[in-house]
């Protein structure tokens, strides 16, 4: 089961949000999302959770790039929506790589030949293999939320039930738990 919630920075304190992320495919539609929520464009973070298994942090500040923050890359990797986030920290989309080399005709066939059923084998087992050299353990921008009030030593520390202490880290505790 997975929770999302938007917390936007106002000059009144943090306004919180829960998410639906039916409609989030990439990256770009999450910054999107949270740009939505920006109150003159100020910092804007989504909290996403998947139950048990991790919890992610994309921190988005007007049109800077977002910076995510994930607990265990390889778990998240594993899911829907922590795969759009750890897709982006270990070096971008897999699917568009291989749409790149198959316009290049890397297989060895002419266009139009049939690929034979031994190569479409080798092609499930070489992204088998990569799917499991997901790091496991924390990923991504360690100093998402220090100058937020949350040291790095303190997020490292943090257990998958993360996202109250770090809303409370925040000053944003109250505002979290009405949405939660």
């Amino acid at each position: 089961m997975y929770f999302a919630a938007l917390l936007a920075r106002t000059e009144d304190g943090w306004e919180a949000s829960d998410t639906e992320l039916d409609d989030v495919e990439t990256l770009s539609d999450l910054t999107d999302l949270a740009r939505e929520a920006s109150v003159d464009e100020d910092t804007v973070l989504v909290f996403i959770e998947q139950e048990g298994a991790w919890f992610g942090v994309v921190r988005v500040e007007g049109e800077e790039d977002p910076r995510i923050y994930v607990s265990d890359a390889a778990a998240a990797a594993r899911s829907s929506y922590g795969e759009i986030l750890t897709i982006e920290l270990l070096g971008g989309d897999q699917d568009d790589d291989d749409a790149d080399l198959d316009s290049l005709d890397l297989d060895g066939t002419e266009d139009g030949e049939p690929v034979a059923e031994n190569e479409e084998e080798t092609d499930a087992d070489d992204e088998a293999v990569s799917a499991e050299f997901v790091p496991s353990g924390p990923a991504g921008d360690l100093e998402i939320l220090a100058d937020l009030g949350m040291s790095v030593k303190t997020l490292l520390t943090l257990g998958t039930d993360a996202l109250p202490e770090i809303a409370d880290a925040l000053g944003a505790a109250e505002v979290l738990e009405a949405v939660r």
